[in-house]
């Protein structure tokens, strides 16, 4: 699937624990661009934007720890495993094992949360952050309301203790994939028949629901525990910000993302765009209008 969506890309596992490696994809010249997926995605969501990128960076693109090909290792009591600081730590071994210290990262949803923390436990590598359609996991956790947990449900189904929600999942990920990616503002629409097709096939993976689980059981424990220690030191993100998101969205409706990104970076600009949550699939004209310009930008 990597030759079919981004030809001349080449492809490796990255081993970057004992028993973990990391589906990776390079293609493309110039500095280097770090691209993350979300929910419950792969790193093809890139696959409108990826050429155009390409003719201004060397373009990373992999599957997080649990997605897609890459290694989906069990979870743990404490879901440090899959907790947003372990998983920066993946992606961080992928950057360092091709040879690149310092890089732009663009991110969207789940991904977003890793490069957040990406960028917060090693500022020295990340030069400028492009965050798509999230706020900070604390600030949307604290500030939940009804509004989003109906809007979000997905949030407190897949924190719910194993093997629940895996095995509701593991019933139809086909099904899974459609009915959630589907309910958004813009429908299954904007989907190529190929990538959806391609998130069903990674899903069905096993052990792939369970790494999906882990990663939200992550996020409503440890990784908030991480973000509160941030927060109570009065840390704030060094780097260049730029934070997208949907104008159509659930960030949209129920949180105000430049207010609350703020609050953790010194250096925030950003808006909404036309479109829902699946900024790269959805709209990737007005994501690479905007994003461009900004990553294209050189950073000391």
């Amino acid at each position: 699937m990597t030759t079919q969506f981004f030809p001349g890309f080449r492809t490796s596992l990255v081993e970057v624990a004992p028993g973990v490696q990391i589906n990776t994809a390079v293609g493309g010249n110039g500095p280097p661009l770090l691209l993350l997926h979300g929910h419950p995605q792969t790193h093809v969501i890139w696959h409108k934007v990826a050429a155009a990128l390409c003719d201004r960076f060397t373009v990373v693109t992999c599957d997080l720890r649990g997605y897609g090909d890459s290694s989906k290792p069990r979870g743990d009591a404490s879901h440090a495993s899959y907790s947003k600081r372990t998983m920066a730590t993946d992606v961080l071994k992928v950057m360092q094992s091709l040879g690149f210290a310092r890089f732009r990262v663009m991110a969207h949803d789940r991904g977003a949360r890793v490069a957040h923390r990406l960028a917060a436990d090693h500022p020295e590598a990340v030069q400028r952050l492009v965050l798509l359609d999230i706020a900070p996991t604390l600030a949307m956790y604290e500030k939940t309301t009804e509004a989003f947990a109906r809007a979000y449900w997905h949030w407190f189904f897949l924190i719910q203790p194993a093997p629940m929600p895996e095995r509701l999942i593991e019933a139809d990920p086909a099904a899974y994939i459609t009915d959630v990616m589907g309910s958004r503002s813009a429908g299954l629409a904007p989907f190529d028949p190929r990538a959806l097709k391609e998130y069903q096939r990674c899903l069905a993976l096993p052990g792939a629901a369970h790494g999906l689980c882990e990663d939200y059981r992550a996020s409503a424990s440890i990784d908030l525990e991480h973000d509160r220690i941030d927060l109570e030191r009065g840390y704030r993100l060094p780097m260049p910000l730029l934070v997208l998101w949907g104008g159509q969205g659930v960030v949209q409706r129920c949180f105000e993302p430049l207010r609350e990104w703020r609050q953790v970076a010194g250096d925030v600009s950003g808006e909404a765009l036309a479109c829902g949550h699946y900024i790269p699939e959805e709209a990737p004209e007005l994501l690479l209008a905007r994003a461009l310009p900004f990553l294209a930008v050189e950073t000391p």
